[in-house]
């Protein structure tokens, strides 16, 4: 990924954005809102819905005026022939030129490597005396399928890959169709793999409850799913949640605050809140320094991950998980804890919004993840977290998580000197600083 700049000229080389069609379309409004010429129609919206109309509306989100083709290079970057970052930046600007295409993903661009890293760490974690399965939210254009049913094809054993099965939930039609080309460049890949054309957040879609281990795999989806944002006056304010609704004018947007009600995202504030002393944040010194200097407070909630962490646990109890995303992002402007980049791109020059209700279908909208509030969402979706709040209960934990540095997953798991120049610099470890892999597997303490 070519590396952006802000005002001062300073590079972060190890910032990516990508091309991406929306792998699931969670939080459909009740409502049929006009986009004509805005996304709030007569009645108010919570924030993620105007986040998914901003991203995924089929006539005027941001990814449909921009999926008409989704990043793939023709052949592997030879990194070992580059000299070093000058050689490897050069070449990427060459590529870019070539293909017409933004962004590429970090599965295309340290392809098979990336996706071969990720096949190590399942075939070392999975229960093999069971046949494998895989399923992929959101495969883009199936270089992730290919490059892990490649690698156990060669480096397992034969009756592992015989007996296997990958499976694509892909909301895209289109891209459906290019991952059963990119699998099919091996033939006998094709009597593993298939494409499930539906939403990924849709529990009807995944049917009765599978009680047979498998994993799932989402690779830089966390990021653009819709979060919710609350609001509070104070330190010691209740939160509310945050609507969008018209303005009286009708010709902008501003914000509604109520009560909280949904119950989405009381369920995340619960979660932030279950580590922290209630009697100490209502004390009457707290009370009267927040009368005295009043600090209103924002915070985004990701709710769009906790109702996919929520269908999974249901429909799949015993799916271990391989999720990788941004952890954080640098120059945001958006205020908020956990807020979003809101960055749009006009004349090949990036451009970011200092605020979310600016985008209107002309600007992508991604969120760092908080890894730990990620644990927490995991532990509280596999049934865990509710279950501690009775301190008599003698449940064990369901899930063993941890995370790691993208670095050193690929350290553990991967080929790193696949990816390492001639003078001993490592695009794959040394610029992708700002992402983590998150690793959950069910555990069979329970007591």
């Amino acid at each position: 990924m070519l590396p952006r700049s802000n005002s001062s000229g300073k590079l972060f080389p190890f910032i990516f954005n990508k091309l991406k069609v929306t792998p699931n379309e969670p939080f459909a409004p009740s409502f049929q809102a006009l986009f004509s010429t805005r996304i709030v129609g007569e009645k108010p919206i919570l924030v993620r819905d105007f986040i998914h109309s901003a991203l995924y509306d089929p006539n005027h989100g941001y990814f449909s005026q921009r999926s008409g083709a989704v990043g793939v290079l023709e052949r592997s970057i030879k990194f070992n022939q580059l000299e070093g970052r000058k050689a490897y930046m050069k070449h990427l600007d060459k590529i870019y030129k070539q293909s017409g295409i933004a962004w590429f993903t970090p599965v295309e661009l340290f392809k098979p490597w990336y996706a071969q890293g990720i096949a190590e760490a399942i075939l070392r974690t999975a229960n093999l005396s069971v046949p494998l399965k895989i399923y992929e939210i959101g495969g883009g254009s199936g270089t992730c399928a290919k490059g892990i049913l490649d690698y156990i094809m060669l480096n397992a054993p034969p009756r592992i890959y015989n007996n296997m099965t990958y499976i694509s939930v892909e909301i895209s039609p289109t891209l459906a169709e290019i991952q059963k080309q990119t699998v099919g460049e091996v033939c006998s890949h094709l009597s593993k793999f298939k494409v499930e054309h539906r939403d990924a957040m849709d529990r009807s879609g995944w049917g009765d409850v599978e009680q047979q281990p498998c994993w799932v795999i989402m690779l830089e989806v966390l990021d653009n799913l819709p979060h919710d944002l609350i609001y509070s006056e104070s330190q010691v304010s209740p939160w509310m949640e945050v609507w969008v609704e018209k303005q009286l004018d009708g010709e902008g947007l501003s914000e509604l605050y109520k009560p909280l009600q949904d119950s989405l995202i009381k369920h995340c504030v619960e979660i932030l809140e279950l580590d922290k002393n209630d009697t100490k944040r209502s004390s009457i010194v707290s009370k009267a320094w927040s009368k005295l200097f009043p600090k209103p407070r924002r915070c985004w909630l990701p709710t769009g991950s906790m109702k996919l962490l929520e269908v999974l646990h249901a429909a799949l109890p015993k799916m271990s998980l391989i999720a990788s995303d941004f952890s954080f992002l640098p120059d945001v402007k958006v205020p908020g804890e956990r807020a979003p980049l809101v960055s749009t791109k006009k004349d090949g020059q990036s451009s970011d919004y200092s605020n979310y209700l600016d985008a209107k279908g002309d600007a992508d909208i991604f969120f760092p993840t908080d890894f730990w509030l990620l644990e927490r969402i995991d532990h509280y979706c596999s049934g865990w977290l509710k279950l501690q709040k009775d301190k008599s209960s003698l449940q064990g934990r369901k899930r063993r998580t941890i995370t790691l540095d993208t670095s050193s997953f690929m350290e553990e798991f991967g080929l790193p000197s696949k990816t390492r120049t001639k003078d001993g610099y490592n695009p794959l470890l040394d610029d992708f600083k700002n992402t983590k892999f998150y690793l959950s597997v069910p555990t069979h303490n329970i007591k």
